[in-house]
């Protein structure tokens, strides 16, 4: 049985998860769902990496669960969950990840590697991408974060289709069914997932961070459809980000920046971790910029 591994590269301020299963297209392993978490947690703290990019080693991105560990995947009884095991498990960790997070998609995409790809922020593929998602030809039922997420993404029609056939589709198909925000042509891909990565690097973490945390509560918490207490933790979010602004330099920086037509060096790395106040001139130029 292939072991199986995830790597991480550094390229200054981002980072890179790869998906290694060399000769088997990246298939997850049990070991390998498992590993997100462990690789993820010391990226979260880390002050100097700021956006993270996941993608598979070699020609494809993954052919999803290694399907001679799939029992020990859906079913580990040692992490507490009773839906989806490691595969949930994984996913979660990816989506729970605070920073920026790409899921580069060249090559394969099938299975349960689309809950990879599903959990990240963006999912920009070259134009060599397939995707597929193929539980009912194997006779599983997909795990529901994954489908809540395909749901969401693709809207119910396309999840259907997508569940119930098995078909493989091209990126441009996947493009129009909302799976990708992107398609790249291939001989361009790589440079522009860096180009577009070391971009994020550069704006406000700050205002990153605190963006990705909305909108996911809205998309996955939701505000009027979880009632009450959606619309609860969506503005105590809010209200704690507008806190955590008020104490931070990043909003200073910004706008001083921007009226002396300047790139901006931002400084915030964490909540709590930044001391300095805007200044009351900072917010008078504010003003006039607008």
């Amino acid at each position: 049985m292939s072991k199986g591994t995830l790597l991480v590269t550094r390229d200054g301020p981002v980072a890179t998860v790869l998906l290694s299963n060399p000769g088997r297209r990246n298939t997850l392993t049990a070991r390998m769902w498992r590993e997100f978490a462990v690789v993820l947690a010391p990226l979260a703290e880390d002050p100097d990496v700021l956006v993270v990019i996941i993608r598979g080693d070699g020609e494809d991105f993954s052919a999803g669960a290694d399907i001679s560990d799939l029992k020990a995947i859906l079913h580990n009884p040692d992490n507490g969950l009773h839906d989806g095991g490691d595969v949930t498990a994984g996913e979660e960790a990816i989506a729970a990840f605070p920073k920026p997070v790409i899921a580069a998609v060249d090559g394969y995409c099938l299975g349960g590697a689309w809950q990879v790809a599903g959990a990240c922020d963006f999912r920009l593929a070259s134009d060599r991408a397939v995707f597929g998602i193929t539980p009912a030809k194997i006779g599983i039922v997909y795990p529901l974060s994954g489908i809540e997420r395909l749901v969401r993404l693709a809207g119910p029609g396309a999840a259907k289709y997508l569940l119930f056939s098995g078909d493989f589709v091209p990126a441009e198909q996947a493009l129009r069914l909302g799976l990708v925000e992107r398609v790249i042509p291939q001989a361009d891909f790589w440079t522009d997932v860096a180009s577009f990565a070391h971009r994020l690097a550069g704006r406000s973490q700050l205002s990153l961070q605190a963006m990705k945390e909305l909108v996911d509560i809205i998309a996955f918490v939701g505000t009027e459809g979880a009632g009450h207490s959606g619309r609860n933790a969506l503005e105590q979010a809010s209200n704690r980000w507008q806190e955590e602004m008020a104490a931070a330099a990043d909003p200073g920086i910004g706008v001083r920046a921007f009226l002396a037509k300047e790139d901006p060096v931002f400084t915030w790395t964490g909540p709590g971790r930044t001391q300095a106040n805007i200044t009351d001139d900072s917010l008078q130029h504010e003003e006039e910029a607008r």
